[in-house]
């Protein structure tokens, strides 16, 4: 009844985590897969170690959303074999996300990648915090066509790109989906800044962040909306999802899949939650499949 599948990967049910929580290290999958998520998704991999920002790097704010800006902290490109034999052990299918300051950068990882046999790779273009990566990439729809094209010339695995929001993110879509992507992940976290009015000055060490959690469902489920509606792609919902309601939205959106982020900080039964409400509301609603409410409400 929950089945669905995503970028030629046949999963259990529709929810995966996000990447940027854990993910990094093997222990931090084997956390993944107890709390029940159909795929694992590992945190962004660059080819070489990062450190990533000083302290403070995550905020709680008064809205109940998360700002972060931990600067693509990760142990490098020697972890994904190491990641990629424990999620064989697990069971689970693994994406990897992979981040690059160049087109050279993506088409190395995504060689690796295939060595390593994982399951699909997604492409981080999206990240609005870090300098020379993600969103700075993702805003250029030809520079997301260039490098979606080579990685696609090399990799023999499903290829997806993780699109942020900005002006142009249909085009960017469209361009990646006709450089051969198979599936989109949308959207990442929302460029934004938190002043302590006591200090007078902006609360991260990077003073930019990525806003998570609930403030930025609304403009996931719109941008899943529209992209879907332009082209009928495969698409990976994620964005300030915390209950079923909001993996249900998504999916009516056009999302074939959700992943879940920061409500993972604060509830470790949310997958278990999430497919109970799920399955309750296909019987309320008479379907037998989870997937015959994919975009229905683009129709």
């Amino acid at each position: 009844m929950l089945e669905t599948s995503i970028a030629g990967l046949r999963l259990k049910h529709p929810v995966m985590n996000a990447s940027g929580i854990l993910g990094s290290e093997p222990e931090h999958l084997e956390i993944l897969a107890k709390q029940g998520f159909s795929a694992l998704v590992s945190k962004t991999i660059t080819l070489n170690p990062r450190e990533g920002y000083p302290p403070p790097i995550i905020v709680e704010l008064r809205n109940n959303g998360l700002l972060n800006a931990v600067g693509l902290a990760n142990p490098g490109a020697r972890v994904i074999p190491v990641l990629a034999r424990k999620a064989r052990e697990l069971s689970k299918p693994l994406i990897l996300s992979i981040g690059g300051s160049s087109v050279e950068e993506f088409v190395k990882l995504a060689e690796l990648a295939s060595e390593a046999g994982v399951d699909a790779v997604e492409l981080n273009l999206s990240c609005p915090h870090a300098e020379g990566y993600g969103l700075e990439l993702g805003s250029d729809p030809m520079l997301v066509y260039r490098i979606v094209k080579d990685v696609v010339s090399v990799a023999s695995l499903p290829v997806i790109a993780k699109l942020g929001l900005t002006d142009r993110v249909i085009e960017s879509a469209g361009k990646a989906l006709e450089a051969g992507v198979k599936a989109l992940t949308l959207i990442n976290t929302v460029k934004a800044m938190s002043i302590d009015v006591y200090t007078l000055k902006p609360v991260l060490s990077n003073k930019y962040g990525g806003l998570s959690g609930p403030p930025i469902h609304p403009i996931a489920v719109r941008v899943v909306y529209d992209v879907y509606r332009e082209y009928r792609a495969e698409i990976i919902g994620v964005g300030g999802v915390s209950s079923w309601m909001d993996v249900a939205e998504l999916m009516l959106a056009g999302a074939r899949a959700v992943q879940v982020g920061t409500a993972l900080i604060w509830n470790e039964n949310i997958v278990d939650e999430i497919l109970s409400g799920l399955h309750k509301w296909l019987i309320d609603l008479g379907y037998n499949s989870l997937m015959d409410l994919v975009g229905i409400a683009v129709m």
